[in-house]
């Protein structure tokens, strides 16, 4: 028998032994489903017969309680239950794929099993399968053959690697297996890039590389950014570090509910939402910046979205306001208005707020300067909104006894009256009610803080803004801005640029206890945001730790670079920071790669996976009827090669709309908006900015003519939507071909 043949065997009786042990372990959990059921039943029967049923019978709530207490447990029971039970189906399937042999020093050779699950034999404590997150299972990632040694609880264990095994196992069943000495071997990777693309991202716990290993498992920075090429795994990365911190999270006390994804959009969302029950793990709250803003900003305004914003920026690129909007977003997004917004708060706390006498009843209660001593007295940083609901209740509770005395001695006349005795008594506690309700207007005329109002003012008193902005940095056509969101804020309609300032102000204003579970902040698409958002980001999630990752290159609206992390660092001020860099593509072939890489300004340091396919094609057609028809006929062959994402990117939603429009009777074709939920099967038609962070197997770019991509930032957005292409690209124009096409 041949060396390779006895592996064979062995590999092939490994795997029998672990597939008995999951069988039995699956049986063990059916019958403890059985249990379980029976349990739940139970006890939701006992409280239906034995609780009480009516809201009025006000003894038996503790018992109430116990009930759904009782319920609750058994539920929780029953869920984790069916929880193993999926587990243990799944590992059915592919228990494991890969291998290592470590012999740690001073010990026997252990051979250790690396899986998305641990599987550990009841009976004889044996493990089977290490968890992919274990802190041994990082030497299959990271250890070449020879030394080894991994970061354990009890400290750094050494020892050495004597074999790195690879495993297809599907169905139950050893498809092939191979040895690797360095890395993730390169064959396992080829096959799973090769794959068609999905509607939901998948997990990748199979061909984890080093360098994203390292990002994983960081435990000691408490921000970690992220800076990766396009298609180099930043978001899936992401992921599988949220699933990592949930396994360490058994120690540390980190749980779902304690972790939150700041997600580009709500189609994005959706598209990421399965990778961490592929990991065995619950999902975590995603949270768009749109749906902070609606959270924050009251509803009674008509709020722009990020992806309104974007589509009037982009076509209004040849008209007379587009520098007008441009510097508005820019102004209202930096760290200079930052400083203009905390002016303003200052200012307001100092000068604004108007601080009155306090009389009742004939008597002073307070006098302005008192108050005002007593508010500017803030050792303990309290919001202003805070200190001035302090004082309001420190004037009501000096009222309080006044106001009884004074209704007593209202009740002693009217009894003096005689007749009509009622009537005169509910009279005279009517104009008590309405004296209350004068004062209170009165004192809620300092007491009270309305961010929005304050905001405006900011616009509307020109003298006040040029006062509080002496010594910053402003846009040469400031005065169009002052005038510009002032009659916007009138009308009650608040651009995206103005909504990052208001949350600001309303945050500083009256604080925020929102966010205050939330440990662990994951920032996808970095590059998209100002500095004013992060610094709402910082005061929303005060105590959090950031995982931040992003591509200068794919900044839309302004041209990044390095420097926007250092300014996210300088804002977020964590004890302990590190900046990570992913240059290696695997989303696209090398040749799309190569193709892409020439659409930037200034072409990055990319290292680009040899997958090989075919060359994105460049294709002229003499008008837009012609383009139509072709780019009908290619997504039928696309169809017919095997291809089942395809998506058509346009330039902008108006664009869109029509290219669905006319494509829709020659092809079977659905449009991407910014308000679905998820994406759909079939052919999509998009706009560019909607296909951030998504991929498909093959792209087709709309009409990338020199008239329809000539600025900084369309070629941003070109570059954008032509690096969504895993396997085929190709690019249709008519008149001439853009400029930023090689």
């Amino acid at each position: 028998m041949s060396n390779f043949e006895q592996n064979q065997k062995e590999e092939n009786l490994y795997l029998q032994r672990t597939l008995e042990v999951i069988e039995r372990e699956l049986e063990k959990e059916k019958d403890n489903l059985e249990n379980k059921t029976r349990d739940l039943i139970a006890s939701r029967r006992e409280m239906w017969e034995e609780g009480v049923h009516f809201s009025d019978d006000v003894d038996r709530i503790p018992e109430t309680i116990h009930y759904l207490s009782e319920v609750s447990r058994e539920t929780r029971n029953y869920s984790s239950v069916i929880k193993s039970l999926e587990k243990y189906n799944k590992m059915l399937n592919t228990p494991y794929f890969g291998r290592f042999d470590f012999a740690e020093k001073g010990y026997d050779t252990e051979k250790i099993y690396v899986g998305t699950y641990n599987l550990i034999d009841q009976n004889t404590d044996e493990i089977y399968i290490y968890d992919w997150r274990a802190p041994i299972s990082s030497i299959f990632y990271r250890c070449e053959l020879g030394k080894g040694s991994y970061k354990s609880p009890i400290g750094i264990i050494e020892g050495g690697v004597l074999l790195k095994r690879q495993y297809k196992i599907e169905k139950s069943k050893l498809k092939y297996f191979f040895d690797s000495s360095i890395k993730i071997n390169d064959e396992i990777l080829q096959e799973v890039l090769s794959k068609n693309s999905s509607q939901k991202m998948r997990s990748i716990v199979e061909t984890i590389q080093k360098e994203q290993d390292i990002i994983i498992r960081d435990m000691e920075n408490e921000l970690l950014i992220v800076q990766g090429v396009a298609g180099s795994g930043k978001t899936s990365i992401a992921l599988h570090r949220i699933a990592f911190l949930l396994y360490e999270g058994l120690s540390s006390k980190l749980s779902t509910n304690n972790i939150i994804i700041i997600s580009p959009n709500g189609i994005f969302s959706k598209y990421i939402s399965s990778v961490l029950p592929e990991l065995g793990e619950e999902n975590v709250e995603q949270i768009t910046f749109n749906e902070i803003i609606e959270k924050i900003i009251s509803k009674e305004y008509i709020v722009e979205t990020r992806e309104t914003q974007l589509e009037k920026l982009i076509l209004s690129q040849e008209q007379e306001g587009f520098m007008l909007k441009k510097n508005s977003i820019e102004f209202k997004g930096s760290l200079e208005f930052v400083k203009l917004l905390d002016r303003l708060i200052e200012y307001y706390e100092k000068y604004i707020i108007d601080f009155q006498d306090i009389y009742y009843d004939g008597k002073v209660i307070e006098i302005r300067q008192n108050l005002r001593n007593f508010f500017l007295d803030n050792k303990i940083n309290m919001p202003i909104a805070k200190r001035l609901k302090r004082m309001e209740n420190m004037i009501l509770n000096k009222i309080h006894p006044l106001r009884s005395s004074r209704l007593e001695k209202i009740e002693k006349v009217v009894e003096r009256c005689g007749n009509h005795i009622l009537e005169i008594k509910s009279f005279a506690r009517l104009m008590a009610v309405k004296e209350a309700k004068v004062f209170m207007e009165h004192l809620r005329g300092f007491t009270k803080v309305d961010y929005m109002e304050l905001y405006k003012l900011l616009f509307k008193n020109k003298r006040l803004f040029f006062k509080l902005v002496e010594g910053l940095k402003l846009p040469y056509n400031i005065e169009e801005i002052i005038n510009y969101t002032e009659i916007n804020l009138l009308k009650n309609n608040i651009n995206y640029e103005d909504c990052a300032p208001l949350i600001y102000m309303k945050l500083k204003l009256e604080g925020n206890d929102s966010f205050s579970e939330i440990k662990q902040v994951v920032i996808d698409e970095a590059q998209d945001y100002y500095p004013l958002q992060y610094q709402v980001f910082k005061l929303l999630f005060k105590e959090a730790r950031y995982t931040v990752l992003g591509d200068f290159n794919q900044s839309l609206e302004r041209s990044g670079n390095i420097e926007a992390y250092d300014s996210i660092a300088r804002i977020l001020n964590k004890r302990k920071t590190t900046k990570l860099f992913m240059k290696k593509s695997f989303r696209a072939s090398y040749e799309i790669n190569s193709f892409t890489n020439k659409l930037l300004k200034d072409e990055q340091e990319i290292i680009s996976f040899e997958r090989h396919e075919s060359e994105p094609r460049v294709i002229f057609k003499e008008n837009i009827h012609s383009l139509d028809h072709s780019i009908a006929e290619e997504i039928n062959l696309l169809y017919k090669k095997g291809y089942e994402s395809i998506s058509v990117i346009c330039k902008t939603k108006k664009e869109a709309k029509g290219a669905e429009e006319r494509l829709r009777s020659l092809v079977e074709v659905k449009m991407l908006k910014d308000t679905d939920s998820e994406i759909k099967k079939g052919v999509l038609v998009m706009p560019s900015y909607l296909a951030k962070g998504l991929e498909f197997d093959a792209v087709i770019m709309y009409n990338a003519s020199d008239n329809n991509y000539k600025s900084e930032i369309d070629r941003r957005l070109l570059y954008v939507a032509c690096t969504r292409a895993l396997h085929h690209l190709t690019i249709y124009y008519t008149g001439e071909k853009s400029v930023f096409i090689k």
